[in-house]
């Protein structure tokens, strides 16, 4: 018998907080569970909408996502040696694009330049060129797959040597 779809999505959750927070975790997944529950009460409004309307799953996934982000800014904001720069590909609708990706890219770049330990977060960028409500077409893929290998690219290209970036494309 198959597990229910909020199984999956709570266990999705949970490895994208054990991912996110590894340097925190220790990929202990006790402490990972912690962190998504906090989060998840954080939200409660989107829980007890969820509850009564299936269809705000997808609002509630952005809303984690966004939490969970600005909870790792904040605990990069107390560590001064290390750099953080959070890039959302789904703020505008023209923001997915080549040029505004390398814009903001760039940009990130530049900020986390100083530092010799940083990350770069990139949220979003699936959703933005492959969206949930339209058709999933050959050209979409393409625009997503070279989305991620040209940021890939820009960011091994741009990051000042022996630095360590970590880029988390989620």
């Amino acid at each position: 018998m198959a597990k229910p779809p909020a199984d999956r999505e709570d266990l999705r959750r949970l490895h994208f907080i054990n991912a996110l927070f590894a340097h925190t975790t220790g990929q202990d997944l006790y402490l990972a569970a912690q962190i998504r529950d906090a989060i998840a009460l954080s939200l409660a409004e989107f829980v007890r909408q969820n509850a009564a309307h299936p269809e705000f799953a997808r609002k509630y996934d952005t809303a984690f996502n966004a939490a969970a982000a600005e909870l790792l800014a904040r605990l990069f904001a107390r560590q001064p040696r290390h750099g953080f720069f959070h890039w959302d590909a789904s703020l505008t609708l023209a923001s997915a694009t080549p040029l505004f990706t390398r814009a903001e890219i760039m940009a990130g770049l530049k900020k986390l330049a100083p530092f010799r330990e940083a990350t770069l977060l990139v949220t979003n960028l699936r959703p933005a060129l492959l969206p949930p409500s339209a058709r999933a077409t050959a050209r979409r893929k393409r625009d997503y797959e070279e989305a991620l290998a040209f940021i890939r690219d820009l960011a091994a290209a741009r990051t000042v040597r022996g630095s360590n970036l970590q880029l988390l494309l989620l």
